[in-house]
């Protein structure tokens, strides 16, 4: 199964959780949650699944757990459907 890589830039605190934009090559994601124990981390990666339509266990930190800019690793999800996927949800 195929592993894609995405990189985000996470701001936890957020008013709503919000796909924001993309930022250069990195997806601008904001979180409710705060960033204590390791919950935001958790919360992005419910929030890129159900947003994505795909199981939670298909995304991973793969680099960048105690940084803003992460690195996740989507499986399942070439970088074209992703790319395809994450646009049509910055249209709505």
């Amino acid at each position: 199964m195929s592993k894609t890589q995405l990189p985000v830039h996470a701001i936890p605190n957020a008013s709503r959780d919000v796909i924001g934009g993309w930022i250069g090559d990195k997806l601008k994601v904001k979180v409710q949650t705060a960033p204590e124990d390791g919950k935001a981390n958790k919360a992005l990666c419910r929030f890129l699944a159900k947003s994505l339509g795909i199981p939670k266990s298909a995304v991973q930190i793969h680099s960048g757990n105690k940084s803003r800019n992460k690195v996740f690793a989507i499986k399942g999800l070439t970088k074209e459907k992703l790319t395809e996927k994450l646009n049509s949800l910055l249209r709505q």
